[in-house]
């Protein structure tokens, strides 16, 4: 019988227990390994890596990463030799997984590339590539570089006649050890080329069927020509009459074209936002699936470690659903399950795809709340309705955020800055979105409470966003920490102040996490910073230095901001709750020794430059 197995690429437990489909030999091109007849990897994805199998008769359960594929509770040696495989994979420094998250989800720009070397008909090429770049393009540049089409396929062998996989995190070789080039003719479905360019057509006409109903596009191509005409048959025409004509001409192109790109900027606009706009759920968003969630997940899903690069949208979206029913919130608030989805759907759908401020931001700020609510024991120190506004305000922080922060918004003079007076425009924003989403009936998760809790809410949830501007730091510690050493829980100003300094710590709290999921997320907020510095030159604006792609590095990037901004502040919050000092302090330490010691390195390496490589280089 042929199954399917799925091993997660990340190392760690935890998952979505998943029924896989059955095994189609015909649908996917199976490889041998390790010389083992009853295990082939078929699929090679950036979560997971899914093997073939040979077994006996079941029944049997599988699992995504970390669920064995078990039988009378004892795993199975096949799944044991296929976790073998990744695990030996991610020690050769294969895991690619994260790279691709970045990509899915904007991280368009890598810090770092990578190259390797290559035989090709005799002569040696040097190949450079992102450190994200797609197995694909590599080998479309590689085939290229051999007077091959794109559609041929590629294979690397080592100096020992070994396959070599081709990615962006192949083994680094040098000059003398280069990999030899095999070209593969690729045998191209001609079926699928026609089906597309049938379905391509029908997209088109679609399209320009709505061009001419909004544009009137036919009805002015007729004026225009009947003008013409009429201008071709008069005689004795003067030429100031001509050239009024042409003017006439040239208006109604500007109009046409004007107005297309009203519409276009109404749809797509993308930088500086106007909250006038009712953010509605759009009834054409998929609903996602509801998984199952294994134990194993649950539980690391309270953890500060919790690798949040490893899941699919769907899945972030499912998990969140998760958090409201398993701290009480769904029963707290009286809400339709189906409300809830259909809110978490319609919150999804206005988060931009900017490099940091994203979808996936706002569910790695809620995550670490979660973990915090549960590492701290809140669920008996506060109330539920507390958890709750926590929990949503985390969702909704960052809602619609065009990827320039506040000090462009004033600086520029743009729409919010002059709505709410330079003062947190961005977070205000957020904050007004949010309400815009919950005043339309179907996705308001709080539509069976009362007006009065409903205004409690309101305020909540307005103070919570607000809180997480970086300009009120300062004001918010300082306020926490004259209530820490004497903290009352029965005091409501007490809470409201804890509340604050909680959202502020998860907003901010990447370097909590481990250096394999942290460092990419610096990574993607310097890309952030770094468009914004280059609009910032190009506009004329005063430009921060620490946005500067010419200044800053990423050691001088963190090691400040962790010494200085991260660590006091999670150190007030140990005061309150020690049981962080081991867990979220220490990690902050490490992460500030990690970038101290990159920054020696870096320094030593500017002491030490030598010439750039002249040699001729392909670059993917």
């Amino acid at each position: 019988m042929y199954i399917c197995i799925s091993i997660g690429r990340s190392g760690f437990p935890g998952s979505l227990i998943r029924e896989p489909a059955p095994y189609s030999p015909s649908g996917s091109t199976s490889l041998q390994l390790g010389g083992v007849s009853d295990i082939e990897a078929v699929s090679n994805s950036a979560s997971s890596l899914e093997f073939r199998c040979v077994l006996g008769e079941g029944p049997w359960k599988f699992g995504d990463p970390g669920i064995s594929a078990r039988r009378g509770g004892t795993a199975h040696p096949i799944y044991t030799y296929a976790r073998s495989l990744v695990k030996k994979r991610l020690e050769c420094g294969g895991d690619d997984s994260r790279a691709d998250r970045r990509r899915e989800m904007g991280n368009g720009v890598s810090m770092q590339t990578r190259c390797i070397f290559v035989e090709i008909h005799g002569r040696t090429e040097k190949v450079t590539f992102a450190r994200h770049c797609a197995s694909k393009d590599i080998q479309e540049t590689i085939a290229l570089a051999a007077g091959a089409s794109s559609w041929t396929g590629v294979i690397l062998k080592d100096k020992h006649g070994g396959l070599v996989t081709v990615t962006s995190a192949m083994d680094n070789n040098t000059l003398d050890t280069p990999y030899k080039v095999q070209i593969v003719e690729a045998k191209v479905p001609k079926h699928s080329f026609s089906d597309n360019t049938e379905m391509i057509q029908t997209v088109v006409n679609q399209v320009a069927e709505q061009f001419n109903r909004v544009f009137r596009t036919e009805e002015n191509k007729a004026e225009m020509t009947t003008r013409l005409n009429a201008l071709e048959k008069r005689e004795g025409l003067k030429v100031v009459d001509i050239e009024r004509c042409r003017k006439d001409i040239s208006e109604i192109k500007t109009q046409l074209y004007d107005n297309k790109l009203r519409l276009y900027m109404e749809n797509h606009s993308h930088s500086p936002v106007s909250d006038d706009k009712k953010m509605s759920y759009a009834g054409d968003i998929p609903t996602y699936p509801k998984y199952i969630l294994s134990q194993e997940t649950i539980d690391y899903l309270k953890k500060p470690t919790f690798d949040i690069w490893h899941w699919e949208p769907n899945e972030m979206l499912s998990l969140l659903e998760h958090m409201y029913h398993e701290l009480g919130l769904v029963h707290e608030f009286n809400m339709n399950p189906i409300t809830l989805k259909r809110w978490l759907l319609c919150i999804q759908h206005n988060y931009r795809n900017n490099p940091f401020h994203n979808f996936r931001h706002c569910f790695c700020v809620t995550q670490m709340m979660y973990g915090m609510i549960h590492l701290c024991n809140l669920q008996e120190k506060i109330s539920r309705f507390n958890l709750g506004l926590l929990i949503t305000a985390c969702i909704c922080h960052d809602l619609d955020h065009p990827g320039y922060n506040n000090a462009y918004q004033i600086n520029a003079k743009t729409e919010l800055a002059i709505r709410y007076n330079d003062q947190s425009p961005l977070e205000n924003h957020h904050a007004a979105v949010c309400f815009q989403i919950l005043s339309q009936p179907e996705c308001n998760i709080f539509g069976n409470v009362s007006d009065a809790d409903f205004n409690r809410v309101r305020v909540g949830i307005i103070a919570l966003i607000l809180a997480t501007d970086m300009a009120r730091h300062a004001e918010i510690l300082e306020k926490f920490k004259v209530n820490v050493d004497h903290f009352d829980y029965k005091s409501e100003d007490h809470i409201t102040a804890l509340k604050m300094i909680l959202i502020k710590c998860c907003d901010i709290s990447n370097e909590v996490r481990p250096m394999a999921e942290s460092e990419p997320w610096l990574d993607c907020l310097l890309e952030e910073y770094f468009n914004q510095s280059d609009r910032e030159k190009a506009e004329g604006l005063p430009v921060a230095p620490f946005m500067d792609r010419e200044k800053v590095t990423k050691p001088t990037a963190q090691i400040g901001f962790i010494k200085f901004v991260l660590v006091p502040l999670f150190d007030a919050v140990a005061r309150l709750f020690p049981q962080i000092d081991g867990t979220m302090v220490e990690s902050l330490r490490q992460a500030q020794h990690h970038y101290e010691r990159m920054k020696l390195e870096d320094d030593a390496k500017k002491a030490h430059a030598t010439p750039p490589d002249k040699r001729g280089s392909i670059v993917a």
